[in-house]
């Protein structure tokens, strides 16, 4: 259990550096930092309302047909030069990282165009081939206005109109399998911890359960660690094997308790 603990005692460290650092990088005199950070941390906890966006090929995409599995949602405007490109590179390098160890299948991922009035599908499709977005568990995603105002409200996302386009916070947003705002990451260079720790948790669950599966999903929850040195994940066999001895010699004293107890009986 040490990787853990180490693993999220630093996540928390960096919680706070890149909260302050991003709020303040991402506002203008518009937003204050205070109140755009308090509003995204707000909506941490809430469920995220059923609405039904229009996927970019088109075809509509009720929020609620991602539901069942861990849902990560960026949230981009197309006409974007500075912050949003350079933003979901990052985010590809991150997705791709947590599908190497977690597995493509166990999450999806939707990027979300806040711009009502421009990002259309087509805009949507023209991004994700300009981005290179290609993972299998990623979709692209606009909406009427009415639609985008309320769904932005449910995740706690400030922007105000600025020359040429827009400033805004950058805030990735995971969900957990019920639509419910799990954990808020920020910047657009955030450490990969960051984002995969707490896609772990809702992924892989924090508790033991009693199932083949669930035991599997355990130990790699415990075992999937970060490592510096070459700034990827990997599994910590240590880790593995030292559980798995430890229950050995539970097992085995359990066992000599047994048998004392029936002899002296």
């Amino acid at each position: 259990m040490t990787c853990r603990r180490v693993a999220l005692a630093a996540a928390s460290v960096f919680a706070v550096i890149i909260v302050t650092a991003s709020a303040v990088a991402a506002t203008t005199p518009g937003l204050d930092p205070r109140e755009v950070v308090a509003r995204s941390e707000a909506a941490v906890g809430h469920v995220v309302g059923n609405y039904t966006l229009t996927e970019s090929s088109g075809v509509p995409l009720p929020l609620a047909s991602l539901r069942g599995k861990p849902l990560v949602i960026s949230l981009v405007y197309t006409a974007c030069s500075s912050v949003c490109p350079p933003a979901t590179q990052h985010l590809i390098d991150a997705v791709n990282e947590a599908g190497r160890m977690i597995g493509f299948d166990r999450f999806a991922v939707l990027t979300i165009g806040f711009d009502a009035r421009n990002d259309t599908p087509k805009r949507m499709a023209q991004f994700a081939s300009l981005q290179g977005i290609k993972a299998s568990n990623w979709q692209l995603a606009s909406a009427e206005a009415a639609t985008m105002t309320a769904l932005l409200r449910d995740l706690g996302f400030s922007y105000v109109a600025a020359a040429g386009g827009f400033q805004h916070i950058t805030q990735t947003t995971i969900l957990d399998h019920d639509g419910k705002v799990y954990r808020q990451v920020y910047g657009e260079d955030f450490p990969l911890q960051m984002f995969i720790e707490p896609l772990k948790e809702v992924v892989f669950g924090t508790e033991t359960k009693l199932t083949f599966n669930g035991i599997i999903d355990h130990f790699r929850y415990i075992c999937t660690t970060f490592d510096p040195g070459t700034g990827r994940y990997r599994i910590d066999y240590g880790v593995a094997v030292g559980g798995v001895l430890g229950a050995l010699s539970l097992a085995l004293m359990g066992g000599i308790i047994v048998r004392e107890w029936r002899r002296a009986g």
